[in-house]
């Protein structure tokens, strides 16, 4: 069975765990490296990160770009957006249906 994981630092993730998902804190980009991977690796198909850590983390989120899971979903942190999401979004609504719609 597949799970889903929030990761990215306590203040943003922690509310997630009231919704019956894995919250994964995560100090640094070394510790978010290695919860990305060991994430992806323990069938974690979805994995919420936190804006201000996938710009940490670019290589690493592009390693599973293509793949089936896990899916990187970027949210807001607490100090708010980075466009980064958005700006995911746009390009993959862009390569599925060839043109920017939004």
């Amino acid at each position: 069975m597949y799970k889903i994981a929030v990761m990215g630092d306590v203040a943003s993730v922690l509310g997630f765990k009231a919704l019956g998902l894995d919250v994964y804190p995560v100090a640094g980009p070394e510790e978010g490296h290695e919860t990305l991977h060991r994430l992806a690796r323990e069938n974690y198909a979805i994995i919420y990160m936190t804006e201000q850590l996938a710009a940490k983390l670019t290589t690493d989120i592009a390693r599973y770009k293509d793949a089936l899971t896990p899916a990187i979903i970027l949210i807001p942190g607490k100090e708010g957006p980075l466009g980064i999401g958005m700006a995911n979004i746009k390009t993959a609504v862009e390569r599925a249906v060839g043109a920017d719609i939004l």
